[in-house]
C-alpha cells in the first residue's frame, strides 16, 4: 500500500519556523521526485518544492526561496521541508506528493492527506 505521511504542521507566528516531514512507503523513492505543494482556499495546488536525490535535482517556488529548504533522509524514505521567516501568505494547507519529474500537480502519482500551516502575524 503507497503512503506518503506527513507532519510537522501548526500554527506559527510570522517570522517562526516549521518543518514539515513526510514519510514515504509502499513504492520505491528512487523512482520519483518528492515535493511539497500548497493548497490555498478556492485555489489549485502549487508546487512549493521539490527533490530528486537520485539525480540532485531540487525546485523552489520563488515566494519560498532563500525562506525554505528541502532535504530528503533516503534511508528513512522521508522528505522535509524547513520553513523558516514563515509569513501569513504562507498559510496554507501543505501536501506531500511523488511526481514523475517536475514539480507539477499534474506530474503527481501519490499524495499525502496534507497538513496545515498557519502563520499569524
Amino acid at each position: 500500500e503507497v503512503q506518503l505521511v506527513e507532519s510537522g504542521g501548526g500554527l506559527v507566528q510570522a517570522g517562526g519556523s516549521l518543518r514539515l516531514s513526510c514519510a514515504a512507503s509502499g513504492f520505491t523513492f528512487d523512482d520519483y521526485t518528492i515535493g511539497w505543494f500548497r493548497q490555498f482556499p478556492g485555489k489549485e495546488r502549487e508546487g512549493v518544492s521539490c527533490i530528486s536525490e537520485a539525480i540532485g535535482r531540487t525546485f523552489y517556488v520563488e515566494a519560498v526561496k532563500g525562506r525554505f529548504t528541502i532535504s530528503a533522509d533516503m534511508t528513512k524514505n522521508t522528505v522535509y521541508l524547513q520553513m523558516n521567516d514563515l509569513k501569513p501568505e504562507d498559510t496554507a494547507v501543505y501536501y506531500c506528493a511523488a511526481v514523475d519529474y517536475d514539480c507539477s500537480e499534474d506530474e503527481a502519482d501519490y499524495w499525502g492527506q496534507g497538513t496545515q500551516v498557519t502563520v499569524s502575524s
